[in-house]
């Protein structure tokens, strides 16, 4: 198995060429990242693709940004699904991930939209990873379990840090869970949080050194079901980012860490642990 790393542009505010050539220089092998909004950008990031030889992974969140709107049905996510997909394809991603759904839905309703999902994505001849993301239908260890057992196709995008969130503990507890998503994980998203959110202030700081394990001991259960399932490539994107993630300093706003250099050190970190686990069985 090989392993590929994705630099995230959450966060990133330069342009889709100094992205391109930061995530090349760090030895990263593609971008995630939505499709820009209009057509220049659009040629701007397939441009930079190009130029570095970088693949992609789109990113789609339904029916708003990160958190969805409240009042939209499964129809409207699925229809923003569609027009996600048809408007990023032209520009070959890798596959979609997929921030979908909404947390308050009932099971029947989380089975039923993924399932359109599964299909609507089959039909468009397209791969689709649907992420484990709080305030969306894969926000909890349970549910995301219950919906993958009911649908054997479907994958995940598994970011351990929002259930670390939402169930305010380490995910160890709940270990029989971790290992049986693990062998629907198609992608993961390499963040480390804490029982009381979803990013740690510095994943190399030594008071985090528990959180950074255990989310190290989910990631590596993913590598071992992706290699019983025949990967030939496991997928990260370091995703350390902003918006109330990023920890500052009270009064000045300050950021406590610069983000390209913790998703750069995380990336590292993972990068030797795969290549010893290649080898060892154990990262």
């Amino acid at each position: 198995m090989e392993f590929a790393l994705f630099k995230t542009f959450w966060g990133h505010e330069g342009s889709a060429e100094d992205g391109a050539r930061l995530a090349r220089a760090a030895g990263f092998q593609g971008i995630e990242a939505p499709l820009p909004d209009d057509t220049v950008a659009r040629e701007r990031l397939a441009a930079a693709l190009a130029t570095h030889g970088l693949a992609w992974i789109a990113e789609i969140c339904t029916a708003g940004s990160y958190v969805p709107e409240r009042g939209a049905s499964p129809a409207q996510h699925l229809e923003d699904l569609e027009r996600g997909i048809v408007a990023a394809r032209g520009l070959s991603p890798r596959f979609f991930n997929v921030i979908g759904g909404c947390d308050a839905w009932p099971l029947d309703v989380q089975l039923d939209f993924f399932a359109r999902a599964q299909a609507l994505a089959d039909r468009l001849g397209v791969t689709c990873s649907f992420e484990t993301h709080r305030g969306r239908s894969l926000f909890n260890p349970w549910v995301t379990r219950e919906v993958l057992r009911a649908l054997p196709q479907l994958l995940i995008t598994c970011d351990f840090s929002h259930w670390v969130v939402v169930c305010e503990r380490l995910m160890d507890s709940e270990w029989e869970v971790v290992t049986e998503v693990a062998e629907r994980a198609h992608h993961v998203h390499g963040r480390v949080g804490y029982a009381q959110g979803p990013q740690v202030p510095h994943p190399a700081a030594p008071e985090y050194a528990a959180e950074l394990a255990s989310h190290e001991r989910c990631w590596e259960a993913i590598w071992n079901a992706q290699r019983r399932r025949g990967y030939g490539v496991s997928t990260m994107t370091p995703e350390f980012g902003p918006d109330g993630y990023l920890h500052q300093l009270p009064f000045t706003a300050a950021p406590v860490a610069d983000l390209w250099q913790v998703n750069r050190w995380i990336g590292a970190r993972q990068r030797e642990r795969f290549a010893h686990w290649c080898t060892t069985g154990r990262g």
